[in-house]
């Protein structure tokens, strides 16, 4: 399975991809602040292409359950110098995890290559972009909005409506002369869904992967891990996260959006070389 990012191309057919988060933000969930000077940014985004990570994704705006959105004119402040050094710097894919096309406008501008959008490239303006730029996309499932999305979140059937949402995108990058090459997929574990949800999605990958892209897999760090795991400090989100990014990978997912890079690394490679002998 190949994923054409810009200049570049993934082949995904036996190696996942690690995605390094770096949020240039003061309240996202798990390190809201830490990294919100630019030289702290940069500096953990080399650190993690160093110890493995293909692709840093770098946001500007809090996506945690009940956020307060920020205006463009702030997101572009946070994250344009982080982008244009880091773009200097490393051979690593820069995305820019952003609903807002002008945002990701300036950011494919600076040195990004990859639009990472919770909005699941619905905004025709945003499909535009991509189009324009040749640039990758990620289309994540979302039920609401990131300030709603964990209000009572119902489903009938999550698999279903989850694999019907990401085809429907599907479908609108084609009309819109996106290649399908160009798309990765992810059905948005933790944002408008609630434990049981997570947990059916994650049991139920392969129904997703007959969508034929790339499936991504974002549960670092996330609050159900808690749930799962009985333990409730952040802290304790570590192993489960591990633990996932190994079931996720034999379960046919090929990128994983996690903060800690070593250890879902060796998850990944080990898990990869049990497949390889299993062929």
């Amino acid at each position: 399975m190949l994923w054409k990012v810009r200049n570049r191309t993934f082949d995904l057919s036996k190696n996942a991809l690690l995605m390094g988060v770096l949020n240039v933000t003061p309240d996202s969930f798990s390190d809201g602040g830490r990294w919100r000077q630019t030289e702290d940014a940069v500096q953990q985004g080399l650190k993690m292409a160093r110890e493995g990570a293909e692709i840093l994704d770098i946001g500007g705006e809090s996506t945690r359950p009940g956020a307060t959105p920020v205006c463009a004119e702030e997101e572009l402040h946070r994250i344009l110098p982080v982008i244009e050094t880091l773009a200097k710097q490393t051979s690593a894919s820069l995305s820019v995890d952003t609903q807002k096309p002008e945002v990701a406008r300036a950011a494919l501008r600076a040195g990004a290559s990859i639009i990472n959008d919770i909005g699941g490239l619905r905004n025709p303006v945003m499909r535009e972009e991509l189009l324009r730029s040749g640039a990758a996309g990620i289309a994540m499932h979302m039920q609401g909005t990131p300030a709603t999305m964990q209000n009572s979140p119902c489903y009938d059937d999550v698999v279903l409506e989850v694999r019907d949402y990401l085809l429907e995108t599907l479908h609108l990058c084609k009309n819109d002369g996106i290649a399908a090459e160009n798309i990765a997929l992810d059905p948005g574990i933790g944002f408008g869904k609630t434990t049981e949800h997570n947990r059916t999605l994650l049991k139920e990958l392969a129904q997703l992967q007959t969508l034929g892209r790339p499936l991504l897999i974002g549960v670092s760090r996330k609050s159900f891990l808690s749930v799962l795991s009985g333990k409730k400090a952040l802290e304790d989100r570590f192993w489960p996260t591990v633990a996932l990014t190994s079931y996720a990978r034999f379960c046919g997912a090929a990128i994983f959006r996690v903060h800690d890079i070593p250890a879902n690394l060796e998850a990944l490679k080990t898990s990869e070389a049990l497949l390889e002998a299993c062929a």
